[in-house]
C-alpha cells in the first residue's frame, strides 16, 4: 500500500483534487490517502469538502490578516517540513498553479519525496500574467516527477521545456468533479428555491471575476461592460455575479454595479450551487480557469475576460472566446452572442477539449504502476 499526500488550499484546487481522493478511496488495498489543506480560504474550501464528504487529516492554518505571497510561501514551507517528516508519504500530489502548489512541490523536493503535478503544462507565455500563477506552475513543473497534462497542447508545452519523462495526457479532473456534482444535484429542489429571484423567462448571464492581474482599471472596465449589457437587454436578461470576497474585487463591483437593474450581486456560491447556476445560464463571462473548462461541458459559450489564457484549447475548439478586459470588446462579443443564434449554437455545440470524466481514474492507475 502506498501513502498518497494530497495538498491544496483553494476551492478550485479542492474541486479538481476530490475526484482523485475518491478514486483512491475506492482502492483501499492500494492507497492510503492523506489530505492536507493550507487553511488559506477555509470558508470557501469547507463548502466543497462538506458537499463531497471529504475530511482533511491536517490543516496548516496559513491564513492570517494581510498575508502576502511571502507569508504563504515561507509559512507553508516551515509547516510542511514538520508534516512531511512525520507522515513520510510515497508521493505528494499538487494541482495547478497556486502558491500552495509550488510551495508543496518545493517542500517535497527538499524531503526527496516524489511529486505528482495535476493539470501540468499550462502556459500563457507571460510570467506576469497570470501573476503569480504562470511562474508557480513552471517551477512546479521543474520539480515534479509525474506530469498529468489535461491536453496535448499542455504536453507539448512541457516537451518544449525539455520535460519528457512521465508526461501523461489524461484530460482534466475538473470535468470528473463537474459530472459528479451534476449527478448529485439533478433532482434537488433546494437549488431552484435558492435562486427563486431568477425569472425563467429571461436569459441568464453568469459572471465570475477575481484575477489579481485585473485589479484596478481592468476591473472597472469589466464592471462598466456589465452595466452596458444590462442596459441593452433590460427586461430580457438577468446577470448574476457571485462576488469574490477579496476587497479589491468587492469595492469596484459594489460601487459600479449596486442597484443596476437586472444585475444580481450575490455572495460567493458553494460549488454545487455554482454548477446549478451554470446549467441554467445562457452564457458565461469569466476570468476563471476552471469555468473555461466546465461551462463548455454543459454546452455554455464562454467569454474569457483576460488578455491571455493558458487554456488555448477551448479557444481553438470554439467553446470560448478570449475578449480581454476592455469594456468595448466584452460588450461587442456579448452582444454578438445574444443577437446571433447561429454564432451562439456554433459555440454551444463545439466539442469540449478538456476530458470525458475519466481523468482521475487514469491518473491513479498510472501512479500505481510507476510508484
Amino acid at each position: 500500500m502506498k501513502k498518497i499526500f494530497f495538498l491544496f488550499g483553494t476551492r478550485p484546487e479542492a474541486i479538481k483534487m476530490i475526484p482523485l481522493i475518491k478514486a483512491c478511496e475506492q482502492q483501499p488495498d492500494k492507497w492510503q490517502p492523506y489530505i492536507c489543506v493550507t487553511g488559506q480560504h477555509r470558508q470557501m474550501l469547507a463548502q466543497v469538502l462538506d458537499f463531497f464528504g471529504v475530511t482533511p487529516h491536517e490543516d496548516l492554518a496559513l491564513m492570517k490578516p494581510g498575508q502576502t505571497l511571502f507569508d504563504i510561501t515561507a509559512d507553508g514551507l516551515k509547516r510542511l517540513d514538520e508534516v512531511l517528516e512525520r507522515e513520510k508519504p510515497d508521493v505528494l500530489v499538487v494541482q495547478g498553479d497556486t502558491t500552495s502548489a509550488f510551495t508543496g512541490a518545493l517542500a517535497a523536493y527538499y524531503k526527496k519525496i516524489k511529486i505528482a503535478h495535476i493539470e501540468a503544462g499550462l502556459r500563457s507565455g507571460n510570467k506576469y500574467s497570470p501573476f503569480p500563477e504562470e511562474m508557480n506552475r513552471k517551477m512546479t513543473g521543474n520539480l515534479a516527477d509525474f506530469h498529468f497534462a489535461p491536453t496535448v497542447n499542455s504536453q507539448q508545452n512541457l516537451h518544449a521545456e525539455n520535460i519528457h519523462d512521465h508526461v501523461y495526457v489524461t484530460g482534466n479532473t475538473v470535468i470528473d468533479a463537474l459530472l459528479m456534482t451534476a449527478d448529485i444535484i439533478k433532482d434537488a429542489a433546494a437549488y431552484k428555491e435558492y435562486f427563486s429571484f431568477l425569472d425563467p423567462a429571461k436569459r441568464t448571464i453568469l459572471v465570475t471575476g477575481h484575477r489579481r492581474e485585473s485589479f484596478g482599471q481592468p476591473f472597472e472596465e469589466i464592471c462598466m461592460a456589465i452595466r452596458d449589457i444590462a442596459t441593452r437587454y433590460e427586461g430580457k436578461v438577468q446577470i448574476v455575479y457571485p462576488v469574490h470576497l477579496n476587497p479589491q474585487v468587492q469595492e469596484p463591483v459594489q460601487r459600479l454595479l449596486t442597484g443596476v437593474p437586472g444585475v444580481h450581486l450575490i455572495e460567493p456560491l458553494d460549488y454545487p450551487y455554482l454548477v446549478w447556476l451554470m446549467k441554467q445560464s445562457y452564457l458565461v463571462l469569466t476570468d476563471s480557469g476552471g469555468i473555461q473548462e466546465e461551462a463548455p461541458a454543459l454546452g455554455k459559450p464562454v467569454l474569457v475576460m483576460r488578455d491571455v489564457t493558458e487554456r488555448t484549447e477551448g479557444i481553438d475548439a470554439g467553446t470560448a472566446r478570449l475578449v480581454g478586459t476592455s469594456r468595448k470588446a466584452i460588450v461587442e462579443n456579448c452582444f454578438a452572442l445574444m443577437d446571433d443564434e447561429q454564432l451562439y449554437q456554433q459555440m454551444a455545440q463545439a466539442v469540449n477539449p478538456y476530458g470525458d470524466g475519466t481523468s482521475s481514474t487514469q491518473i491513479i492507475d498510472i501512479l500505481h504502476k510507476v510508484l
